[in-house]
């Protein structure tokens, strides 16, 4: 039997290059690679690779079609979360960068603070300090 491992997480989103611009800018995030046309680019996060695709892309991949994320809308019933220990910081840098804020650092009742915030696709960020053991 083969062994499954967590690879990617994919957003679609309607400009590739401008999402991976802001997360450099907003989390100081690095830029793996981004196609020449555009269409997918990823970020080097660690284990677990973050990728964008275009929209133009999940019209071809998903031909039933697809529900896209719009800041002005609800955020839809997923997050992106990125551990640190400064999460305040990390919040201003992003909201500097054109986040907007959801809910400010609020120490949760199990000892992790926890922000969120939206990036310019209207994609949910949680910023958080890491899990105790």
């Amino acid at each position: 039997m083969s062994t499954l491992r967590f690879a990617y997480t994919i957003i679609y989103v309607p400009d590739v290059v401008a999402t991976i611009e802001f997360y450099e800018q907003a989390l100081g995030l690095q830029r793996r690679f981004v196609s020449d046309d555009g269409s997918y680019g990823e970020l080097d996060t660690g284990a677990v690779t973050l990728s964008f695709a275009s929209e133009s892309l999940a019209d071809h991949n998903l031909p039933d079609g697809y529900q896209p994320l719009r800041p002005t809308d609800k955020p839809a019933a997923f997050e992106v979360a990125f551990a640190t220990d400064d999460v305040a910081a990390m919040v201003d840098r992003a909201v500097a960068a054109g986040a907007a804020l959801v809910t400010p650092p609020a120490q949760k009742p199990w000892g992790q603070t926890v922000a969120y915030v939206r990036d310019l696709n209207g994609v949910l960020i949680e910023i958080c300090t890491p899990m105790s053991d």
